[in-house]
């Protein structure tokens, strides 16, 4: 098939010229990279890796190890030793933007 579309992409810099080096070791073109790209979203009908959020806290203490359950507690035992702590009001409120929840 002819290479007869183009595409225009904004990109900063510092992560062209990153991207570009990695590039020229592998021997790929940015054109063939993007090309390979969109022939892969093709075949598999989707984005071909992963898009996620950044790793939060777990929401729930049965992901966390003893060790982690305890780092939590005793970092909220020396944030009240320290009063950096909140109104339930104002505790609740955050809760429940963090959750989705409405009053």
């Amino acid at each position: 098939m002819a290479s007869d579309a183009s595409i225009f992409v904004r990109i900063d810099s510092q992560t062209k010229m990153e991207a570009e080096a990695i590039l020229r070791q592998l021997g790929v073109t940015p054109s063939s990279l993007i090309n390979m790209l969109y022939h892969k979203v093709i075949l598999t009908g989707g984005i071909p890796f992963s898009v996620n959020l950044p790793n939060r806290e777990p929401l729930a203490v049965g992901g966390l190890s003893e060790e982690e359950i305890m780092k939590i507690v005793q970092k909220g035992v020396d944030d009240v030793k320290e009063g950096r702590t909140y109104p339930a009001e104002v505790a609740e409120e955050m809760f429940n933007e963090l959750t989705g929840r409405k009053r």
